[in-house]
């Protein structure tokens, strides 16, 4: 087993990346527990009643929620569905909700596990690749509204992280590969060498090797709990980091449609036009972006908006993101291999020739 630690004072917590012992490292995360709700999707169902059987044997209390699974399902309706659930069972502040599953799954239970009798013990059971590297680490936990993603939320850390890198022998192509898009964002923001490590490693990347998977969980979880250490709550601007290439990717998703295409891959093609629209700056050459293009399309994911969104309304949506203040534009800019800082002073005109490829 190997642990990494998050150290937050009271809320720290380990992140667990291992093949067997769950059931033991559940216990040892919430030793006080008197029941888990296991809540999950049709995607990781098999996943969860292994897990769900396991601490059934073990003696523990269990209650299994599914619900459909795609991004629909992160929203208000759903969350209280599972209010529902946790009181007819029922669940006190002892219970834990375990969340199996991808990114949808983790931040929908997390937000019920955080509001629900003003906070139950939540842990984290990551299936897909994004979920390991960025969701399920960090306590950021919310549901998305018509008008934006995640506009309803909260910062609720989880007691524990299992990722047994096993399940992603199993994940479809598709998520696998939205899910390197976070892995590349983290080498741009924080780690050079991390990015040269996964452009020298393409081929073992895909073809799932074993240790060069456990390696890009493992590094991409220690610079996501270095940052969310010194900025738990976003209050000093140091976390706003983790958000490069998502102000362009929450409109991709709000004005796509959600479902139409995968949160990294959104993600994917928005840190290209946060690349490019920190060339129009004069921030980086274009050698940063061209090395970012390449990555990214060796993993077959998309670089550039489709041209059937509306300028109009990815600009209005990107107005209504988390980020912005006052309704004006800020974004996530690289400055060089490695760093990228805050900038509110973007005019909206060099958004639009990015947003339309020029």
């Amino acid at each position: 087993m190997q642990q990494i630690q998050v150290n937050l004072g009271p809320r720290s917590y380990p992140i667990a990346i291992a093949a067997v012992g769950l059931t033991a490292f559940v216990r040892q995360c919430a030793p006080n527990l008197s029941g888990a709700v296991v809540v999950t999707d049709a995607n990781a169902a098999r996943h969860a009643a292994t897990i769900a059987e396991s601490l059934l044997g073990d003696g523990v209390r269990v209650k299994t929620i599914s619900l459909p699974a795609g991004e629909n399902t992160k929203r208000l309706e759903m969350a209280g569905r599972l209010y529902d659930e946790l009181a007819a069972w029922p669940a006190d502040r002892k219970t834990q909700v375990i969340a199996v599953g991808g990114g949808v799954i983790g931040d929908l239970a997390g937000f019920a596990a955080a509001t629900f009798n003003r906070g139950i013990p939540l842990f984290m059971v990551p299936t897909t690749l994004l979920a390991m590297v960025d969701s399920s680490v960090g306590g950021k936990v919310g549901i998305n509204h018509p008008l934006g993603k995640n506009l309803i939320g909260a910062f609720h850390q989880p007691v524990g992280v299992w990722i047994d890198p096993r399940l992603l022998n199993t994940l479809p192509e598709r998520e696998y590969r939205s899910g390197l898009a976070e892995v590349v964002k983290y080498g741009v923001i924080l780690d050079p060498v991390f990015f040269e490590w996964q452009e020298a490693n393409v081929a073992a990347i895909l073809n799932r090797d074993a240790l060069a998977v456990e390696h890009l969980v493992a590094r991409s979880c220690r610079l996501k709990a270095d940052v969310v250490e010194k900025d738990e709550r976003e209050e000093t601007g140091l976390r706003a980091a983790l958000n490069y290439g998502h102000t362009f990717a929450h409109a991709f998703e709000a004005i796509g449609g959600y479902g139409a295409w995968l949160h990294g891959e959104a993600v994917s093609a928005g840190m290209i036009a946060a690349s490019r629209l920190a060339e129009k700056r004069g921030l980086i050459d274009r050698s940063i972006t061209k090395r970012q293009i390449e990555l990214l399309s060796a993993f077959s994911l998309p670089i550039a908006s489709k041209p059937e969104w509306p300028i109009d309304e990815l600009i209005a949506s990107m107005r209504r993101d988390k980020k912005s203040q006052a309704g004006s534009l800020r974004f996530i800019l690289p400055v060089k291999l490695g760093e990228v800082r805050l900038f509110d002073d973007v005019p909206e005109p060099q958004v639009r020739e990015v947003l339309a490829g020029r």
